[in-house]
């Protein structure tokens, strides 16, 4: 029976790491000429794109560059085959710069909206409490109201007996005799009357503020059974 032979070296392992530093010493001398290759190739690719894009009067054109009119036009970009690979915006038409701003608009009622909705049903929990509400406001303008109507009426008939006691003196007083009125009288029927014409003012201020309260509460009560899905009984009608 044969005995197998095993050959042994000197000092193996120099051997074999020598053999190993041959071959990675080999793979360094040859990655430059691999790098001589591959970059003319990448180069090549990166100055391969165009550009094509179309003009006003309809007409496309293409070109390695853009011409500095054509600058805010949209492109597309080609690769060398032709094929489409990307996309350049130009500048935006007056029509899409007011789309941009109409949904910026909507976007900030929405938002707004949004936070009313959520302090609507925060603050109310049921119709109830929104109609009692509105009540106490539309009291507290109704209350004015009656307050300024009566210091109206009041201040109505201190003018006539003014108007009256003036009738007594020229210019007023049809009697040629009659002595001239007096500067303060004529002040105080000016200051009288003024004060009418303001508190007018202020009257219609509490019945249009009256009105607005009201509105706004039945928005609100709208809103309310809209997000509740509910529906308002005849016994939570709004007042005329």
């Amino acid at each position: 029976m044969s005995v197998p032979i095993k050959l042994k070296f000197a000092n193996q392992s120099r051997f074999l790491r020598h053999d190993s530093w041959h071959s990675f010493a080999m793979q360094i001398k040859a990655l430059p000429i691999l790098l001589c290759f591959l970059l003319p190739l990448a180069a090549s690719a990166e100055q391969r794109i165009s550009y094509t894009w179309v003009d006003a009067d309809g007409i496309r054109h293409y070109g390695d560059t853009i011409p500095p009119e054509f600058s805010e036009l949209a492109k597309d970009m080609l690769n060398e085959h032709g094929v489409k690979i990307g996309h350049i915006r130009g500048k935006k038409t007056p029509e899409e710069l007011e789309a941009e701003r109409v949904a910026a608009v909507l976007k900030v009622q929405k938002e707004l909206q949004l936070r009313a909705d959520r302090a609507l049903l925060s603050t109310y929990q049921n119709v109830d409490e929104i109609l009692m509400h509105r009540d106490r406001r539309i009291e507290l303008f109704q209350a004015q109201s009656r307050v300024t109507e009566l210091y109206l009426r009041n201040l109505d008939r201190r003018l006539q007996l003014l108007k009256k006691e003036s009738s007594r003196y020229r210019p007023y007083s049809s009697d040629p005799s009659a002595p001239m009125i007096e500067s303060s009288l004529v002040q105080e029927i000016q200051d009288t009357e003024s004060t009418i014409d303001r508190h007018n003012l202020n009257l219609q201020k509490y019945r249009h503020d009256e009105r607005t309260i009201i509105e706004r509460f039945e928005g609100d009560i709208n809103r309310f059974r809209n997000l509740k899905g509910i529906t308002m009984s005849a016994a939570q009608t709004l007042p005329e």
